[in-house]
């Protein structure tokens, strides 16, 4: 069953794109649906991308649920070991 809940928010910051050039990034989209290269039913999956660069400047990233938990907590325990001033 899909949910079609789709969820974008602005985003800065940089990634390697799939001519392996740094691009900028300015929106990050995520969903939960059908994946299309990862071996499950189901996957959390973010797109991040520069709109300014056409459909192929994006990076696309399929999660299964408890890897895009692991992620969250990840990033959460990687921010909060950062003092304030620097991850403001």
């Amino acid at each position: 069953m899909c949910t079609y809940t789709t969820v974008q928010n602005r985003v800065e910051g940089s990634a390697k794109g799939p001519e392996g050039h740094w691009m900028r990034l300015s929106t990050a989209t995520v969903y939960f649906d059908h994946p299309v290269h990862a071996m499950a039913e189901h996957t959390l999956n973010i797109d991040l991308a520069d709109p300014t660069g056409g459909p192929a400047a994006r990076v696309g990233i399929e999660l299964t649920p408890a890897s895009a938990r692991r992620l969250v907590a990840a990033i959460e325990e990687a921010l909060a070991s950062v003092p304030a001033e620097l991850s403001a």
